[in-house]
């Protein structure tokens, strides 16, 4: 047992994602895949012609579903991104894609919340995208289903609505790179570790959402994620914090 006596201040409690049947699935890190669906960079003026990118957010912006997230500062233009979600269970570098649904734990459906007005003015002044997309309650996830030596989807719906209405609605094929490139490709970014989520992107069809706004996010079979958005924190009460105690 690690005498936490002995740090300066107290430890930061683990991040986790509640699993499917019971359990708790502790979050090293975050990571999302930027531009991974064609109709998603044209409608965010890229150019599709070039891969997609990868950035991160904080392990402790976790929400989970049924959350009341409060709308972030700074922002006027507070966004959805509806995205499949892969956890790591086996880390590794320079995985092959024929080996990606091995080092798969599990799949979930998670919401990439967006400051895009924020996002917007960092890219153009060619500064990183953190204050777009690292801030607080940023990433939203559902339960998590263990793959459990299945095989890593190819196909299926992705879908959001808000207050009951479709905003976006795409099939999973219609990545640029399926999961396990994704995960192929992040390993020769990073060396991946037990404990790491990867956002694997977003379709067409983001949009603004505002304060009483409910969404509902649906990836194939996957239990969904329900969210509402809640004022401010100076405004009510911060959401329930998804972290668990050092042990």
């Amino acid at each position: 047992m690690t005498d936490f006596a002995s740090w300066a201040v107290e430890p930061p409690r683990q991040a986790w994602v509640p699993i499917m049947g019971g359990g708790r699935f502790p979050v090293r890190r975050v990571y999302c895949v930027g531009r991974n669906y064609t109709e998603h960079i044209r409608e965010m003026g890229g150019d599709e012609r070039q891969p997609p990118f990868f950035f991160q957010k904080p392990a402790d912006a976790i929400v989970h579903d049924g959350a009341a997230v409060p709308y972030p500062t700074l922002t006027k233009d507070l966004q959805h991104e509806i995205e499949l979600v892969l956890a790591i269970g086996t880390g590794g570098s320079a995985i092959a894609e024929a080996d990606a649904a091995a080092h798969v734990f599990g799949l979930a459906v998670g919401i990439d919340l967006t400051r895009r007005d924020l996002q917007v003015e960092a890219r153009k002044a060619g500064r990183p995208w953190e204050v777009g997309k690292a801030f607080d309650h940023s990433a939203p996830i559902g339960l998590l289903r263990p793959l459990a030596g299945g095989a890593l989807p190819v196909s299926g719906a992705i879908s959001i609505s808000v207050n009951g209405e479709t905003r976006q609605q795409a099939d999973l094929g219609d990545m640029t790179w399926n999961a396990a490139e994704i995960v192929a490709q992040l390993s020769r970014h990073y060396r991946l570790a037990p404990g790491d989520l990867i956002y694997t992107g977003t379709p067409a069809g983001v949009g603004a959402i505002a304060v009483g706004d409910r969404l509902e996010g649906r990836v194939a079979d996957l239990p969904p994620l329900r969210i509402t958005i809640a004022a401010p924190e100076d405004e009510a009460a911060p959401a329930e914090p998804m972290l668990a105690d050092p042990a």
